[in-house]
């Protein structure tokens, strides 16, 4: 089955973050917290290093996510759309990290997913996203990786406890790369009446 991230939107990329999923007890239920995404952390992506501006997730606070297993769609736990007992609450910390938090659903994967997280079988987040702003810059050794700053998402799709964290899809980040390093419309624009205005000196 295709990844149902792919179809929406074919810029969406997901990463996951270190800090563990805690369970605690509320009520009559179970309630679920984790950081989804953690701000002014380098991340090494392989040919760049990646990092979160703070402030990127001010625009995104109230899109609708779902928050999904393993980013699963036929896995939902969670809802910020959906009425109080489904509800998926997003929050930024002191910090400015992404945070989330939902009272698991008294359904088979809620029940597994708090079971899974107690004992430490689930203990990571990702999630997906696209971008909106970023920032490149190029260093001037080869043995030192580009870096990437991301100023600004465009949208939030979903909060995901997962078994296998793993950053994709870094050739989303790459056509970004290219397009940080091609020359701006503007740039092209005064070159072309540059070279036009030396040809005519030079007849």
């Amino acid at each position: 089955m295709k990844d149902y991230i792919e179809q929406r939107d074919k810029d969406a990329e997901r990463r996951f973050t270190s800090p563990d999923i805690q369970v605690r007890e509320a009520g009559d239920g179970n309630v679920i917290e984790g950081i989804a995404a953690v701000v002014d952390s380098d991340t090494d992506l392989g040919f760049y290093t990646e990092r979160i501006a703070p402030g990127a997730f001010d625009d995104v606070m109230n899109d609708d996510v779902v928050a999904l297993f393993n980013h699963d769609p036929n896995f939902p736990l969670a809802r910020t759309t959906a009425n109080e007992g489904g509800k998926l609450e997003l929050f930024l910390n002191k910090r400015g990290d992404l945070g989330y938090r939902f009272s698991a659903p008294n359904t088979s994967v809620g029940r597994d997913m708090i079971e899974n997280i107690r004992t430490g079988v689930i203990a990571k987040s990702s999630f997906a996203f696209t971008i909106e702003k970023d920032e490149w810059s190029s260093t001037r050794s080869d043995k030192e990786p580009n870096i990437r700053t991301i100023t600004k998402l465009k949208r939030l799709y979903d909060v995901s406890p997962v078994t296998y964290p793993a950053y994709n899809t870094t050739s989303v980040a790459a056509r970004s790369w290219e397009s940080a390093k091609a020359p701006s419309k503007e740039y092209l624009a005064d070159k072309i009446a540059r070279d036009k205005d030396l040809r005519q000196l030079d007849i």
